[in-house]
């Protein structure tokens, strides 16, 4: 595949790196302090490593796809820092860069890296510096689908790409039929849900319809929806929710919501020696091979979305936490460094462990540490 300079700074590859050492990360991690389902005592030993800094409040948006990270972030941060409060708001990743670039936040989540002009516009903000990519947290893309009698279903991505660009409008069209000869696949109309919000996960999503079936995806990856038909929703939880409530729905959006909202996931037919599941797992095998392609702090990465490797699962984002390297605003400086690196340490990496994210590799998240420690 073709990689633009652009896209050559996504965020995704991070995640590949990121996962398999991620699951060592995770494993060896020495707190299970997720937000959700872990014990006090893993918060509580969470809390006591948090050194705060800084004191009001600290606005930040962007990703959807980190919401969840993020809630468990903020809640084990704020219970070990009286008087401070992290508001983070889910607005895509689009919308986070556009606030950022507008001086009106303090960080931007985004599943994708900072674009040339994003860079150069940056430095209107980031007074003598300019926006770097901070990758905080990787996972896999889930393929999400509604259909009743249908439990395990296999999909490639020239089939993935037509239905959403819909060119398949059948559950039981004869392409799907041919990968799932043994389903009982009924003449339910699919409805293919996207993003209707400039997005992250719709950019790598794209990202791996490009490069995995450039034949039957014409378009460019970019943030916003470019394929034909099919429904719109706000956010990965829109998308989910609709997927859920609808039979014959499918639609993208990361594994914690498929997760959550006990939608099953559909395995990918790479070329491999067997079918691939959405899996933190799997992703990380995908993601492994992925390199970093920033320049000095910046930190985005490079990924590839059409491997055939056994065991590769290529739809995989990482999410970037995007920040000034100088000039950021004094106000508010502190704290962000104080959070960042909560988010970015051992016990705010493995706090993830059971909301279907991958932490960062040790190679990587070290880097990202000592980027935070010299913001300015």
């Amino acid at each position: 595949m073709k990689l633009q300079p652009t896209h050559r700074l996504r965020a995704i590859a991070v995640g590949a790196v990121a996962v398999s050492s991620a699951l060592v990360l995770t494993a060896c991690g020495s707190d299970d302090n997720t937000g959700g389902g872990t014990n006090s005592e893993g918060n509580s030993k969470a809390a006591s490593n948090i050194k705060c800094a800084g004191e009001g409040n600290l606005l930040a948006s962007g990703s959807s796809a980190q919401k969840n990270a993020m809630d468990i972030w903020v809640k084990n941060y704020q219970a070990a820092c009286e008087g401070v409060e992290i508001n983070y708001k889910p607005t895509g990743s689009g919308a986070g860069i556009q606030e950022f670039l507008q001086g009106k936040t303090g960080f931007a989540g985004s599943d994708s890296a900072l674009k040339e002009e994003e860079v150069q516009q940056s430095q209107q903000v980031c007074e003598g510096g300019k926006g770097i990519n901070l990758p905080m947290v990787g996972g896999p893309v889930a393929v999400g689908y509604n259909l009743a009698g249908v439990e395990d279903l296999v999909l490639d991505a020239d089939t993935i790409a037509k239905i959403f660009d819909s060119k398949i409008t059948q559950w039981d069209d004869e392409a799907i039929k041919k990968l799932n000869p043994d389903a009982d696949l009924p003449s339910t109309k699919i409805q293919a849900f996207h993003r209707s919000d400039e997005s992250g996960t719709t950019d790598n999503f794209t990202e791996y319809l490009h490069a995995a079936a450039p034949d039957a995806w014409k378009y460019e990856p970019a943030k916003a929806w470019a394929g034909k038909g099919g429904q719109s929703a706000d956010g990965s939880s829109g998308v989910a929710t609709n997927v859920k409530n609808n039979d014959g729905a499918i639609g993208y959006f990361e594994l914690s919501y498929a997760d959550g909202n006990g939608i099953p996931t559909v395995k990918l037919d790479t070329g491999a020696a067997e079918p691939v599941e959405a899996t933190v797992e799997n992703a990380s095998t995908a993601i492994a091979a992925g390199q970093v392609v920033g320049e000095g702090n910046d930190l985005a990465m490079e990924l590839d979305y059409a491997t055939k490797a056994d065991g590769a699962y290529p739809i995989v984002l990482v999410t970037y936490e995007i920040v000034c390297d100088k000039g950021n605003d004094k106000e508010s400086l502190e704290l962000t460094k104080s959070f960042l690196t909560y988010t970015a340490s051992e016990d705010g990496q493995g706090a993830l462990a059971d909301a279907g994210y991958a932490p960062i590799p040790d190679e990587i998240i070290t880097k990202v540490r000592s980027t935070i420690d010299s913001l300015s």
